[in-house]
């Protein structure tokens, strides 16, 4: 008999998207759990261990969110869980944990029929999961790196974690004139050109806060760094904590334009221009790239 039914799994997922309902921003997958687990009663299976250790319940977890999100319900990334709005439509669609599972199976089976190559069989929520399941262990070693690099970045000191971010604009081309030494610094932290002199606009202005612990960026604050964008400007504003949805809007909707770069974004731009950073830049966040099998993605 299985031990995890489509209704049970319906169950599991329901509740989480509820958890995620309340956090627009997204949430950490490990966050996410510990709050489902204090919404949910855990049976004897799930509350389980394999014998190579680990409880079954996260891999339960896990494994039942494949078929969400590649039907759009759900996005991870770099460790974070968030629900779409497609997700929540679908939580209200769908109050019935059985059908909800289905729908959300129909919607995978659907995306899997048009990819180009076809995809390993990913097994059936009725279904044992495999303790080694390639999908879930590439989650988890995924979520593990992002961890460190971001508690990595989160410790480095400011000007060295400025020096970063003018390193990181040097490999992607841009020719940085100025990096503000310690002290004030008027709300800009690089200046940096298209070409050397500095006779082709626009002038790129950088302001970097490594806030990793601190709330987001609200639109006060981008309100306050494009204060210092005078016409023909471009603004750069670099936030380890990221930014409020309002702020994000605000930056979009603005005459002036402002790029807004989180910690997920500086690693996706650090890592494609990794070949173009000297060896001095690479020591202050020197990564290695990791084949990992992946089968059943």
């Amino acid at each position: 008999m299985a031990n995890i039914t489509k209704h049970r799994t319906g169950v599991l997922i329901r509740t989480l998207f509820e958890i995620l309902k309340e956090q627009p921003d997204g949430m950490r997958a490990a966050d996410a759990l510990v709050a489902l687990e204090q919404r949910i009663t855990l049976t004897g299976h799930e509350a389980g261990h394999y014998e190579a250790g680990g409880r079954r319940f996260e891999k339960i977890v896990r494994f039942g969110t494949v078929a969400p999100v590649k039907a759009g319900w759900m996005v991870k990334d770099k460790g974070v869980w968030t629900v779409t709005e497609d997700g929540i439509a679908a939580l209200a669609a769908f109050p019935d944990p059985e059908e909800f599972t289905r729908a959300g199976g129909r919607l995978y089976r659907k995306w899997k029929k048009a990819q180009p190559v076809p995809e390993a069989d990913e097994g059936d929520a009725d279904e044992e999961i495999p303790e080694g399941s390639a999908i879930i262990t590439l989650e988890q070693a995924e979520e593990m790196a992002w961890s460190e690099i971001e508690t990595y970045l989160a410790a480095m000191p400011p000007y060295e974690f400025q020096e970063l971010v003018a390193a990181l604009l040097k490999a992607m081309g841009y020719h940085v004139a100025w990096v503000a030494p310690p002290g004030k610094d008027g709300g800009v932290d690089i200046v940096a050109y298209n070409d050397p002199l500095g006779t082709r606009p626009p002038r790129i202005k950088v302001q970097v806060k490594r806030n990793a612990n601190s709330p987001r960026i609200d639109v006060m604050g981008l309100r306050s760094f494009m204060a210092v964008l005078g016409d023909g400007d471009v603004g750069l504003f670099v936030a380890l904590s990221g930014f409020t949805r309002d702020a994000d809007y605000e930056a979009r909707q603005s005459h002036r334009r402002v790029n807004l770069i989180d910690a997920r974004r500086l690693l996706e731009l650090w890592t494609s221009h990794y070949a173009q950073l000297d060896d001095g830049a690479r020591a202050r966040l020197p990564l290695k790239p990791v084949w990992f099998l992946a089968g059943d993605d």
